[in-house]
């Protein structure tokens, strides 16, 4: 089956009890065993949820994955995957990821005594120079957070690959429409299911979908142990959106491009980073291992940070806000938010400047989107 009816069909099948079309909300705690040792498949909700397991089934599904698995946040399902290390492992990171991110290798993970390496994501090569003989995971986002960067998922999975060293790629840029990183090589995929999967600013989720049973079994006893599960609603709201994630990233995409393509014109604006307006490897590379450009942009301003105060503050449409994803159009300052938690010497070497704005577009009309910028540009 294609990816539009999948989305719609698996783990969402009707009830068996009631005939029921959507999956029914489990909002339970427990489950009733017929005797000791004797029950139905489900014992207590942080281990098992019916809801929870069909939406699992579909994560699995929409990124051609084995197993999946359901968190409470996507920062839980990335330090779901950090689990798998062991104190005296190390792990080599791309340069360029969400603050959340960085924080956890850096102030948690680091507690472990697990050490990071940070790669150059604009050099394949530098995953490889960075190894270490206790490597034992590569983690990296395509594209990344904020500037958009593509990285060659099977290049590093090469690297990888003899060595016995599990790659972990964030979809959430790209999302399981544009981008499957399994069938690129990768071992596993994290997802902030708050985002593009559910895509509609309601729940706070995230995900662990792979193809090799010894991680999931790894991750899934991580899952039940530390418990940071998403409840049966946020399940059922996430199923939800799966089912018409085709249709939205299509429209996000659409809306990005006519976006991409006016900023990129506009005297105000010094650098629009967006991989189809990008004719480098940036380009070339997203058109090899995904199959569309996604929703976000950022760009830089002439101006400084009053000019980025000015622009924000006479958007209308736009809403300033931590997230992305949602149908509606989101403006994030990273410096600020996203990023706050990278130090800031780090932060300006990977390119995230105090004039830089970063766009999650929504699936508004895309001319009234436009009005909207153009409107708070001519205060910058």
């Amino acid at each position: 089956m294609r990816f539009e009816t999948r989305a719609i069909h698996d783990g969402q099948e009707p009830d068996d009890l009631t005939g029921a079309v959507n999956v029914p909300v489990y909002q339970t705690s427990t489950y009733r065993q017929d005797a000791i040792g004797k029950h139905k498949g489900y014992e207590y909700s942080r281990t098992g949820n019916p809801t929870r397991a069909a939406l699992e089934k579909a994560l699995a599904s929409i990124e051609e994955g084995r197993f999946g698995l359901a968190f409470a946040s996507g920062v839980a399902a990335t330090i779901a995957f950090f689990s798998i290390l062991k104190p005296g492992d190390h792990v080599v990171a791309g340069d360029e990821m969400y603050g959340g991110s960085y924080r956890l290798l850096e102030r948690i993970v680091s507690k472990w005594g697990v050490t990071t390496t940070y790669a150059d994501v604009d050099d394949p090569s530098s995953f490889e120079r960075a190894l270490q003989k206790n490597t034992r995971a590569i983690w990296m986002e395509t594209p990344t957070n904020p500037l958009l960067k593509i990285v060659d998922i099977k290049k590093v999975v090469s690297i990888a690959r003899d060595r016995r060293i599990a790659v972990a790629v964030d979809n959430t840029f790209a999302s399981p429409y544009f981008q499957k990183p399994l069938l690129l090589g990768a071992d596993v995929v994290v997802h902030s299911t708050t985002k593009y999967i559910a895509g509609h600013s309601d729940i706070v989720g995230g995900a662990v979908i792979t193809n090799n049973e010894a991680l999931y079994e790894q991750i899934k006893f991580y899952q039940n142990a530390a418990g940071a599960v998403p409840g049966p609603l946020d399940s059922w709201l996430a199923l939800r959106g799966i089912k018409t994630l085709a249709i939205r990233m299509r429209e996000h995409e659409r809306n990005a491009l006519y976006l991409a393509r006016y900023l990129s014109t506009h005297p105000k604006v010094r650098e629009v980073y967006y991989p189809r307006l990008q004719k480098d490897e940036n380009f070339n590379l997203a058109k090899k291992q995904m199959s569309g450009f996604g929703g976000m942009i950022s760009f830089e301003l002439k101006g400084g940070l009053s000019a980025v105060e000015r622009f924000i503050s006479n958007l209308k449409l736009f809403i300033l806000a931590e997230s992305l994803g949602g149908v509606e159009s989101l403006i994030c300052y990273p410096a600020r938010m996203t990023h706050a938690s990278i130090p800031e010497e780090e932060r300006l070497r990977c390119g995230i400047k105090d004039n830089l704005v970063r766009l999650s577009v929504g699936i508004e009309d895309k001319v009234d989107l436009k009005d909207d910028l153009a409107h708070a540009l001519s205060f910058a």
